[in-house]
């Protein structure tokens, strides 16, 4: 497997399909450096092209998740020459490369799940609204904080904060920039729970995740491709796409093994994927 300057692939237990991913520099709080939106995709694309891999793990090396962008690689970007409308045209292109990165997130056809502790701050936060399930620790911190540095955030978080936790409290959570804690972060559904340690949430998120990759990976990767395209359609679309999808994928030797295992009463057993 590639070897990353941002990024380490772990997986913890020998026949385990869950595997994690560390955003790993920890000793510049895993800020978002060049080298991470490129590596951040390919480590993405290797883990959901591993018929080995059924869920991924995210979480941060260190004390913090990510502390948002790493400011020394902006300098580039307050500075142009020549043409205005081509040096517009290039950042428009530099921006776009750095949201795909992120979107690469749900492009992974496996369910990640984000472990959050010490700080998600800026680019940080694009990262986890990005994620299926979201989890943080009581003394976990967040910013949506581009607004602090002349930014309008432009990763996706503008994009993706409303509609988990609301229009209203997405707006003032962007105009403010101000820091929110892990027990706001749970009441206002940007993360499904809350743990008291580091250590408790590393032990429930693996376990949860070891539940999920223990399921049929067709219906796994189904109902994540079916959820995030039926955040974009009207009920009766969303209900015509599932019907498509199903019509495909619904007759599989998953079904036949989970329909088996349930009358032996014993656990299923599937193919990887």
């Amino acid at each position: 497997m590639e070897q990353f300057k941002t990024l380490e692939i772990v997986q913890k237990t020998p026949n385990s399909r869950v595997f994690h991913l560390y955003l790993n520099r920890p000793s510049h709080g895993n800020a978002l450096s060049p080298d991470f939106f490129s590596e951040f995709p390919r480590g993405l694309a290797a883990l959901d092209q591993n018929p080995d891999v059924n869920v991924i793990v995210l979480s941060g090396a260190g004390k913090h998740f990510c502390t948002g962008i790493d400011l020394s690689s902006l300098g580039s970007v307050n500075s142009h020459s020549g043409d205005r409308g081509r040096s517009g045209e290039k950042l428009r292109r530099h921006i776009k490369f750095l949201q795909d990165s992120v979107t690469a997130v749900e492009q992974c056809r496996k369910p990640v799940v984000a472990a959050v502790h010490g700080g998600c701050i800026g680019g940080g936060v694009d990262i986890l609204t990005a994620c299926d399930i979201r989890f943080c620790t009581e003394d976990a911190f967040f910013s949506v904080k581009e607004v602090d540095l002349a930014i309008t955030a432009d990763l996706g978080t503008l994009q993706r904060l409303p509609a988990i936790v609301g229009y209203g409290n997405a707006m003032e959570l962007a105009l403010t920039g101000r820091r929110f804690s892990g027990l706001e972060a749970k009441e206002l559904g940007l993360v499904s729970k809350i743990f008291s340690s580091k250590g408790e949430m590393d032990k429930e998120v693996g376990l949860l995740a070891e539940g999920i990759a223990a399921k049929s990976p067709l219906a796994v990767t189904g109902t994540k491709a079916v959820l995030q395209r039926s955040r974009d359609l009207s009920l009766e679309q969303g209900l015509d796409y599932v019907a498509t999808w199903n019509s495909a994928m619904l007759v599989s030797d998953d079904l036949t093994e989970a329909v088996s295992a349930h009358t032996q009463k014993r656990k299923p057993v599937f193919a990887k994927l």
